[in-house]
């Protein structure tokens, strides 16, 4: 905990800049209500300045940024840039380069939320994910050859070493128990069909374990992962996966607590930086219009205040989220909330 914290606000592209604004008027409120002091400096990352000046990720830039006690992301993807230029330029080398290897994910559904599982509500949906951030597939490996022509070979490797599975598990294990509420630690994998990298995960998890007596184990293949949290979500705590799995996994967590407009992520270095977004793209075309929800950015400030060991603040923040989505926003659909993008930032700065 600090009585100062230095935080770097990249809105990025399309409606980036709108919810990240309202993520950063909550946290300015909680500032004022618990006293805590906050310097915000502005980043122009994105689609914007790569068409202007072709500038992505200038290292001059990532190591400031190392140097930051939080990163609070708007969204990155722009209609001018060749889908994966960003994304793979701004986004993935956020993650590596900084080594932000747990992407938290909180799956939670708020009172007053719909969500489309028949019969379930908020008691039955409120777990997390913690998902491998930097190795699997997403690492890169792999190439082509005879690229173009009939005989073309595609071949994309998934990495994972020891050091990097054993972090992210055991990163889980602390997560569950300081949960302390089911106390139970899910592996999700596919030890029938990727034999090698589900084995190196399965051994781990088995091994780490014995370090944990208090936390009850349990492992699912992926695609029953995926039909068991829309069947039976209740049953979950805490998930544990890797890169590739907990992408998808964690899209099925964020339509059954609602939708992108209220699902947020973590991507955290323990040891180091953090950087904190709404799931959800940058929504070019809502752009401007001030319609839409800014939730989703709004709880991922929750969470970088929870991570920076500021549980009061965070649980205040938490509290005004909960009283807005149950009192005051029709829907979480861009439009259909009853309030503008920033009237609803206004509504959450009031409870506050």
């Amino acid at each position: 905990m600090s009585d100062q914290y230095n935080i770097a606000v990249i809105p990025g592209d399309g409606t980036g800049p709108e919810v990240v604004a309202e993520a950063v008027k909550a946290v300015k409120a909680i500032s004022k209500k618990c006293n805590i002091g906050f310097n915000f400096k502005e980043y122009g990352l994105g689609g914007d300045l790569y068409l202007k000046e072709g500038t992505l990720l200038p290292d001059h830039l990532l190591e400031e940024l190392r140097t930051t006690d939080a990163i609070l992301l708007g969204a990155i993807g722009h209609p001018g840039v060749k889908p994966g230029i960003l994304e793979k330029e701004i986004l993935l080398n956020l993650r590596f380069k900084l080594d932000l290897y747990i992407n938290l994910r909180p799956v939670i559904l708020f009172e007053g939320v719909d969500t489309p599982l028949k019969d379930k509500g908020p008691k039955d949906i409120d777990f997390v994910v913690v998902r491998e951030n930097t190795e699997g597939v997403y690492a890169g490996g792999g190439g082509f050859l005879k690229k173009g022509t009939p005989d073309e070979v595609a071949v994309q490797e998934s990495i994972n070493t020891r050091k990097g599975v054993e972090r992210c598990i055991r990163y889980a294990f602390e997560a569950c128990r300081k949960r302390n509420r089911k106390k139970l630690l899910t592996l999700c994998a596919k030890t029938n069909v990727l034999v090698y990298e589900s084995d190196l995960w399965e051994r781990v998890f088995n091994e780490v374990h014995k370090e944990y007596p208090d936390i009850n184990t349990n492992y699912m293949h992926v695609d029953a992962t995926c039909m068991w949290m829309i069947k039976n979500p209740e049953q979950f705590d805490v998930i544990v996966t890797g890169n590739m799995f907990g992408d998808i996994i964690t899209d099925v967590g964020a339509i059954i607590q609602g939708g992108l407009g209220i699902a947020a992520g973590g991507n955290i270095n323990p040891e180091g930086a953090a950087m904190f977004e709404p799931i959800g793209g940058s929504a070019p075309k809502y752009a401007g219009q001030n319609i839409i929800n800014p939730m989703a950015a709004i709880c991922s400030a929750q969470m970088m205040l929870d991570h920076l060991g500021e549980q009061q603040a965070a649980a205040i923040l938490l509290d005004a989220i909960k009283k807005v989505v149950k009192n005051d926003i029709k829907g979480l659909d861009a439009g259909n909330m009853g309030h503008g993008t920033k009237e609803v930032g206004d509504l959450v700065a009031g409870y506050i």
